[in-house]
């Protein structure tokens, strides 16, 4: 299957799923998510499967069981390459539009501390602040779940403290709607992914993620 872009009908899905986010609604227009919205990122991803490695297409269903929100869909489509445990590459769509990204999204507690510890170092902790100074020169936004203050054996005062109270660590970056019916799309996130592979070379080195 070929990758044409992604068809307004897969924006509009997800505009009107987010007012009507029922199962009526669902199973009413599942056909439309199924032929605009599911096809094309299985396409979109297979296309760049010889570089990047194959990605897991998440389902649409979301997981309520300790939401306040039980609203039963998710409002966007996600698909993830997997470079090593919960690391690696991300694009997704949604009534917004195409999003890019790569980073780190959750981690054991061993993982994170081995994270801690590379962030903590001198040299490797200024190589990766060094590293994400420049995607943010680049438009990329930081993300990631924070904990609020230093994490247990940091000082408040540690000179990448921000970066250490990362739990989760990603940039991303948004493409908003404009052109996403093109067969352009697939470049758009080579030249991304390709941009951020040394965030995930230096996510998966063994000196940063310990086992």
């Amino acid at each position: 299957m070929s990758f044409n872009g992604f068809p307004v009908s897969a924006l509009d899905f997800y505009d009107d799923l987010e007012l009507d986010n029922t199962k009526s609604f669902w199973e009413t227009h599942k056909h439309i998510y199924q032929a605009s919205v599911r096809a094309p990122m299985v396409a979109l991803t297979e296309a760049l499967a010889d570089e990047f490695g194959t990605a897991k297409i998440f389902r649409p269903y979301r997981d309520v069981r300790f939401s306040k929100d039980k609203t039963p869909y998710k409002t966007h489509q996600g698909a993830f390459v997997v470079a090593s445990p919960a690391t690696g590459w991300y694009v997704q769509i949604s009534g917004a539009g195409l999003r890019t990204g790569a980073g780190f999204y959750e981690a054991t507690p061993s993982r994170l501390a081995g994270l801690r510890a590379a962030i903590d170092n001198e040299h490797t902790g200024i190589e990766l602040a060094r590293l994400i100074s420049g995607f943010l020169d680049q438009g990329w936004v930081l993300g990631g779940e924070k904990v609020k203050t230093a994490p247990r054996g940091y000082s408040i005062d540690h000179p990448r403290i921000d970066l250490l109270r990362h739990r989760a660590l990603t940039l991303n970056k948004d493409h908003g709607f404009e052109g996403l019916d093109s067969p352009e799309v697939c470049d758009w996130v080579r030249r991304d992914w390709r941009e951020l592979r040394p965030l995930v070379d230096y996510l998966t080195r063994p000196d940063v993620l310990v086992a």
